[in-house]
């Protein structure tokens, strides 16, 4: 790795900017990979201010960030808050045109809005100027799905992929399916079949999920042959009440309300873990990092026996749905130079690569790190290559067509919120998935022209 060239007593704003560069450029010694900056320390008694929601991602950042700010001389002020709160606070920071904020998450449910109303930094500005940014930063280097959030209609960035959400399916009891002669699923047909076979089998249900319903139906929808939106992201009037959506969430609610725990409609992602990974449950379809708990929780009852593997596709294709938290810039941001030298350091392949060492830390979204044989050992249990299915569902959307612009589209919550309604009715017994689904449609529609939609 190459030096970063000293500044002088009077540094201009190009040699700081340069300097800046260096953050994700040199290593220390000792043979660890952290990107230091010249001793000049160029960003010397400034205050970084930045912030995002609670995560196992940031606690561990937050234990590196003293290295950071003693190799840069600035201070970095990372404030954490519970994910609807901080929903809340970016919304109003950024829509108000604040500048409060150097860096933050760009959320994925609300990177669209944010980037189509122009509240965000270009970071290709800073990519494409060799005097910016370090030559090994490598924007190629991010998985395509997981940066699709974050980019515009002209393909500019608006934010970097530190978090990969990636659903599969995690398999509690395979040894009693075995007995029982059932195969572990593949298709919606055969999960709905091992559903029942091992519903009350040793206390279980056979299925198990979260109140999250605007997660877990859209893949569905699209096996079946639908979307939530006619054309997302280009025609976003909602298809609600179309023949493949009905279809899907008479499926859906079906594992909810004959082959899951009493009371399931309530149960939060940590309920529907617990049951996971305690046995009482077998099936539940979620992102990687939750399915994955059977394997690496010290509480987990079924280490021996659970299998993590695709989620089954529909009649009509296989469509996991994938998902991504960001770093972004706002664009008011008083210290834009500093927070992407933050950025730079805190997505860098060489702390990116540390935090797999040094934690084990599954959900990154560099493909370098992914693929490298450090990040197969740590992810390799019980035989089983986590890391290859993460990287297969979240490479899926930037392959073919992105079947995942549904959740890019801004007005996706209002819709999101709909979905979550209508399948608690049809898993209540309130209503039929037809009838259901017919009023989420015109509940749908009511919201986004409400918003000004055009629809």
């Amino acid at each position: 790795m190459s030096n970063v060239s000293s500044i002088g007593p009077d540094p201009t704003r190009r040699s700081l900017l340069k300097a800046a560069a260096g953050v994700a450029a040199v290593g220390t010694g000792g043979g660890l990979a952290f990107p230091a900056i010249a001793q000049s320390k160029p960003f010397n008694g400034l205050k970084l201010r930045g912030a995002a929601y609670q995560h196992g991602f940031f606690n561990i950042l937050k234990k590196y960030i003293p290295e950071f700010e003693q190799q840069t001389g600035m201070t970095v002020d990372l404030q954490l808050s519970a994910f609807p709160v901080y929903n809340q606070q970016a919304d109003l920071e950024l829509s108000s045109g604040g500048s409060a904020w150097d860096f933050c998450n760009v959320t994925f449910i609300l990177a669209a809005r944010w980037v189509a109303a122009g509240l965000l930094a270009d970071l290709d500005d800073f990519t494409k100027d060799k005097k910016l940014t370090a030559a090994n930063w490598n924007p190629d280097d991010f998985v395509l799905g997981a940066q699709l959030p974050y980019r515009d209609k002209a393909g500019h960035t608006f934010g970097y992929s530190w978090e990969g959400g990636a659903m599969l399916m995690g398999v509690a009891r395979p040894d009693l399916m075995k007995k029982r002669g059932v195969e572990i699923p593949t298709t919606f047909d055969g999960l709905m079949k091992a559903a029942e076979a091992m519903n009350g089998q040793e206390g279980m249900t056979g299925f198990v999920s979260s109140n999250l319903h605007h997660w877990f139906l859209p893949p569905y929808v699209q096996g079946f042959g639908g979307d939530l939106f006619v054309n997302p992201p280009t025609d976003i009037t909602p298809a609600l009440d179309s023949a493949p959506a009905i279809q899907a969430t008479e499926f859906y609610s079906t594992l909810l309300s004959k082959y899951s725990p009493q009371g399931v409609l309530g149960y939060t992602e940590d309920q529907a873990r617990a049951a996971l990974i305690s046995g009482r449950s077998n099936i539940f379809i979620h992102s990687s990092s939750w399915v994955a708990a059977m394997l690496t929780s010290p509480d987990s009852k079924v280490k021996d026996t659970a299998r993590v593997v695709r989620m089954p596709a529909g009649p009509k294709g296989d469509f996991p749905a994938s998902n991504s938290q960001g770093l972004g810039i706002p664009k008011n941001a008083k210290n834009k130079e500093a927070a992407w030298a933050f950025i730079q350091w805190a997505l860098s392949p060489e702390l990116t690569a540390r935090i797999v060492k040094d934690t084990g830390h599954p959900s990154i979204c560099r493909r370098s790190i992914i693929q490298s044989e450090e990040y197969k050992r740590v992810n390799t249990i019980n035989g089983q290559d986590l890391g290859k299915l993460y990287l297969e569902v979240l490479e899926q959307p930037g392959k073919t067509r992105n079947y995942m612009a549904y959740r890019t589209v801004k007005e996706f919550p209002l819709v999101g919120d709909v979905v979550n309604k209508a399948v608690e009715r049809v898993v209540s017994g309130q209503m039929p998935a037809a009838a259901s689904m017919k009023m989420a449609q015109e509940a749908a529609l009511g919201s986004l022209r409400r918003a000004g939609a055009k629809v």
